[in-house]
């Protein structure tokens, strides 16, 4: 049917686009003039067919299957959500592969956390079993309102991978615990050696704020929500409201290594017989961290007695004054127990076979681990995902089959340090590398009615096309996308793909171009919280679930595009620019950090590749490849220029990370580092290295240039 779709007479075709424009969901290739983007035709009238499939009813039901239950992985609640997405997507018909690993994964075994030895606590009354001690809560308070946060496999509070122990110190306040915070504390002359540090959540992934605590000799490290940030100071808390309330816990991994992945199988799979490292030479946290909610931190802050702040920024949303030191009288006990070992978890992939190119293909995934019930994070996303893969199995089982094949995976344990998505990279590299053209990410897709989005710069324009005549928000309304995005000033805006999610093994290390689709807009987070429940869900973004529909109609048309589009869509265009642009900001950086360097040679090379993208892009627009084998060496040509980022020794101490342009950001942890290369040497300061290595970006910008007018050469010859 892929085929045929293309000799499909123009009346019929015409009728067709006249009954997805009443259905609300009009095609992407309407507006499109030139022969290349004419020829997809075929791929146009498929997107408008899985458009159509998607209903806000069955995502509402697959909600109601896949949050039944906490599934923390490496548990038997992660199991039957396995188990419930392998019989879903079998009963759709997608061929359905349980891709089990075995990953080196934690579980909590206990926790607490005390108040000691402050003067104003009094005796025996505040605390019965120790005389001037009180004993945090580390759970969220039961909900006659949410009956899913009494439910008995909810665990307390906790960090995956903490190290274990038991310490007894004094506080210091370190604000968001970046590293900025930590060097601003040593400025200040505040000795953070030996201490319990307790610092807010935000700016920057938790794992980085562990790493900084005990690079800066903290014996300890606290965790909690400010409601400045995610409280009261921002609207009606939970129940009344989505905010978090005042037992609100952040749980998370707070792992930080080198890699992605399994700890113990960095480069390889983890299967049940990888070679793995001893976790004794793993470089896991040591000392022992545990999150809190505000309520329990102001008991702390409140008790604190040295210098206060100066830095406004530095205060919080608390009814206090945030102080820097706990003084000579507060001491806090933290106790942590975690019993780490190999688990098991799983892949769960489903797949349609291409008609045309089946060695090609296009996946699409979601992470279906959670830290709870994980109603937003994850399945927010996995259910747009289950709902676009109905959508798939439904067509084909028409007979209307993609070109290239389709796989749709949910992939496990991605809490823990994005584990499922990097194993299943880290065992398909070469055929990734070689095969894959585009990679679509959905975690937590379905947050809101603003419909987002970030990509790798080659799709950024055609997912424009592909996306700017979906309906926002509901077919009644009528609202469309590009209402508040395709036609924005300016153009429509991307985001740059950064850290957090299973994108990172399919862009950084195999250099696969890489999409994040979703709707955003929630007032309020019960982010990685036992709140995070369906009823916590339909309370705050809606139950009429009118986003996801958005989202998964949105997912259904770049899934078209990517799997069904005569050569993969990609366009440099837009890569020279954003080149240009990214080396300049970190050359600004430099020359502010006293580095006297310049982009000699990488200007003249982008202005090169400008040239050569415009060039191809001219060319195939006039193409018309009829012959089927310059059309595969074309489709080759187009995935090898992509790859040109990739280096094989990977970035400078961080070999697993390959992707010259773009990583996530190693001091941060979730945004983006572009050009990540450039941002080290001059973070380094070191002046030598920064020409050094934009001298080696003028080199690969050159190579993606004579790559693509190779490419033109061999469209002009036909």
């Amino acid at each position: 049917m892929a085929l045929l779709r293309r000799l499909v007479p123009n009346v019929l075709r015409l009728n067709v686009l006249r009954l997805t424009v009443l259905l609300g969901v009009a095609g992407f290739a309407a507006a499109q003039g030139d022969a290349r983007h004419q020829e997809d035709h075929g791929a146009a009238m498929y997107a408008d067919e899985l458009a159509a499939i998607p209903t806000a009813d069955q995502l509402r039901s697959w909600h109601d299957l896949l949050g039944t239950e906490p599934h923390v992985a490496g548990t038997p609640g992660d199991l039957r959500e396995i188990k419930r997405i392998a019989d879903a997507f079998d009963a759709m018909g997608l061929e359905t592969e349980v891709r089990e690993f075995k990953a080196w994964l934690p579980l909590p075994v206990s926790a607490e956390v005390e108040i000691i030895g402050a003067a104003s606590l009094g005796g025996t009354e505040a605390n019965p079993r120790r005389r001037g001690v009180i004993r945090l809560d580390l759970t969220e308070k039961n909900l006659l309102e949410d009956p899913a946060s009494k439910h008995p496999g909810l665990d307390f509070g906790w960090n995956a991978f903490s190290g274990s122990g038991e310490v007894t110190a004094g506080v210091v306040y370190a604000n968001y615990g970046t590293i900025e915070d930590f060097e601003r504390l040593r400025d200040l002359g505040v000795d953070v050696d030996g201490k319990i540090v307790i610092a807010r959540y935000g700016k920057n992934y938790r794992g980085f704020k562990v790493k900084y605590a005990q690079e800066a000799g903290a014996a300890g490290l606290l965790m909690y929500l400010d409601p400045a940030d995610y409280g009261y100071q921002r609207g009606e808390t939970w129940p009344k409201g989505g905010w978090a309330n005042s037992t609100c816990i952040q749980r998370g991994s707070v792992l930080v290594l080198p890699y992605k992945g399994d700890p113990l199988t960095p480069f390889r799979e983890a299967t049940a017989d990888a070679e793995r490292l001893d976790p004794e030479h793993v470089g896991f946290p040591w000392i022992p961290v545990q999150p809190l909610g505000y309520a329990a931190a102001s008991r702390i802050l409140a008790r604190m007695t040295g210098r206060p702040i100066e830095d406004e920024q530095w205060a919080g949303g608390l009814p206090l004054q945030y102080r820097l030191e706990g003084g000579d009288a507060l001491e806090v006990r933290m106790q942590v127990e975690q019993s780490s070992e190999l688990r098991t978890s799983a892949n769960v992939i489903g797949r349609i076979k291409g008609a045309v190119h089946p060695e090609q293909f296009v996946v699409v995934g979601c992470h279906h681990d959670a830290w709870g019930f994980g109603a937003a994070d994850p399945l927010a996303g996995t259910i747009v995902l289950m709902e676009t893969a109905r959508a798939v199995a439904e067509a084909a089982a028409r007979g209307d089959r993609p070109d290239r094949t389709i796989l749709f995976a949910a992939w496990g344990a991605e809490e823990f340090g994005i584990i499922g998505s990097t194993e299943w990279v880290e065992g398909n590299t070469d055929r990734l590398r070689e095969h894959c053209v585009g990679y679509i990410n959905l975690d937590m897709a379905s947050m809101g009615d603003i419909f987002n989005c970030s990509a790798t710069p080659v799709l950024r324009r055609a997912i424009q096309r592909a996306v700017a005549s979906v309906p926002q928000s509901s077919d009644e309304q009528g609202r469309q996308l590009s209402e508040t995005w395709g036609n924005a000033p300016g153009g429509p805006s991307f985001g740059d793909l950064g850290g957090g999610s299973d994108h990172v093994g399919f862009v950084c290390h195999v250099g696969v171009p890489a999409i994040r689709l979703g709707g955003a807009g929630a007032q309020g987070t019960a982010y990685h919280s036992n709140y995070d429940t369906l009823a916590w869900y339909r309370s705050t973004i809606g139950d009429d679930y009118q986003p996801a529909l958005m989202v998964t109609r949105a997912c259904a048309r770049v899934v078209a595009m990517l799997a069904d589009s005569t050569l993969p869509p990609y366009e440099w265009t837009l890569v020279a620019s954003e080149v240009r642009r990214h080396a300049e900001a970190h050359l600004a950086q430099a020359r502010e950090a006293g580095l006297a360097v310049d982009l000699a040679g990488l200007n003249e090379a982008t202005a090169r590749l400008a040239s050569a993208a415009d060039a191809l892009d001219r060319a195939l627009s006039k193409a018309r490849l009829e012959d089927p084998k310059t059309r595969a060496q074309v489709q080759q040509a187009l995935l090898a220029a992509e790859r040109t980022w990739l280096v094989e020794e990977g970035l400078t101490g961080r070999p697993w990370y390959r992707n010259t342009y773009i990583s996530d950001d190693p001091e941060s942890g979730y945004s983006a580092s572009l050009l990540p290369e450039l941002h080290a040497a001059w973070r380094a300061g070191n002046a030598d290295r920064f020409n050094a290595v934009v001298a080696g970006y003028a080199g690969r910008v050159d190579l993606l240039s004579d790559r693509l007018k190779a490419i033109r050469i061999l469209v002009e010859a036909r």
